[in-house]
């Protein structure tokens, strides 16, 4: 049964109830998704004025998390940190409610360790984990264009593949628990490690006298072109450069500890990438011509 008004429609809806927790930039694009695929939303929100990004989708509002998840088979998370995701299992009910044979899914960045925890928190209800943070931001969600990537165990996977399909370009298993959480924060390193390269680059054109803007135009047409140079005055904006930047060095933090606890220590990766996101707001207004 096709209920959606959006223009994509997944050919291969599954029959499970699917929740949703998290209605911010990136997922209440990704909840909209869902919906126009067809398939049966489920949603609850701290803030009712949230769900205002659902409107003209179909959608059954629930009171509570318990109630959500009473009413869900897969439940997606998509909060900011692995506290939020801590509090809605335990403190709102989640776990409790959901019944066994049920997933949860956490596509928010944080530790593989706490995805492991998670997963054995909800092994003892009888309830599968996945983790599957996804990369591309507001822009890449709105697009149904994210790239997500999965922790957990395969059967789970393949049973969720249809409903990551509805908002992703890009779906891959990664592998066992904590997979997917892993995988982002090397794909969020490397992004920053990126976004010093062109800093360096951009900083040292402007000194020796060059056009930015023409330089900007040129290598994004050549092999020096980048992910972190074409966001510079796409989704990346003197308006949200300094916002940008605050969650890129959250997530390094996570990406320290993750490694140091998996045993290895990366200082000047890590030291590279935090200067990267440090730079990003200066950058932003390299590229925009306001630096002078």
């Amino acid at each position: 049964m096709f209920w959606g008004t959006e223009n994509d429609v997944n050919d291969h809806v599954t029959r499970d109830q699917i929740g949703w927790i998290g209605l911010g930039d990136q997922g209440a694009p990704m909840a909209r998704a869902i919906a126009g695929a067809g398939e049966s939303l489920h949603v609850w929100a701290r803030r009712s004025r949230s769900l205002t990004a659902l409107e003209g989708l179909p959608r059954t509002i629930h009171e509570s998390v318990a109630e959500l998840g009473r009413a869900s088979d897969v439940v997606g998370l998509c909060l900011r940190e692995d506290a939020d995701i801590q509090d809605v299992l335990t403190g709102g009910g989640l776990l409790e409610s959901m019944k066994p044979g049920s997933v949860i899914v956490n596509h928010g960045t944080g530790l593989p360790q706490f995805a492991a925890k998670m997963t054995e928190l909800a092994a003892a209800k009888g309830i599968q984990v996945l983790d599957a943070p996804v990369s591309g931001g507001n822009a890449g969600a709105v697009a149904r264009r994210l790239s997500t990537m999965v922790g957990g165990s395969a059967e789970i996977f393949e049973r969720c593949r249809p409903i990551f399909e509805t908002f992703s370009k890009k779906v891959t298993y990664m592998g066992p628990t904590g997979s997917g959480q892993l995988s982002k924060l090397m794909n969020n390193t490397l992004l920053m490690m990126n976004q010093r390269n062109v800093q360096e680059i951009l900083g040292l054109a402007k000194d020796l006298g060059l056009e930015i803007e023409a330089l900007v135009d040129i290598l994004l047409a050549g092999s020096g072109s980048s992910f972190a140079l074409q966001a510079l005055g796409g989704p990346v904006t003197t308006d949200n450069a300094e916002h940008l930047s605050t969650l890129q060095l959250i997530d390094m933090e996570i990406f320290d500890a993750a490694v140091k606890a998996l045993g290895r220590d990366v200082p000047d990766m890590t030291r590279q990438a935090v200067e990267g996101a440090h730079g990003l707001a200066l950058a932003a207004r390299l590229v925009a011509g306001d630096q002078d």
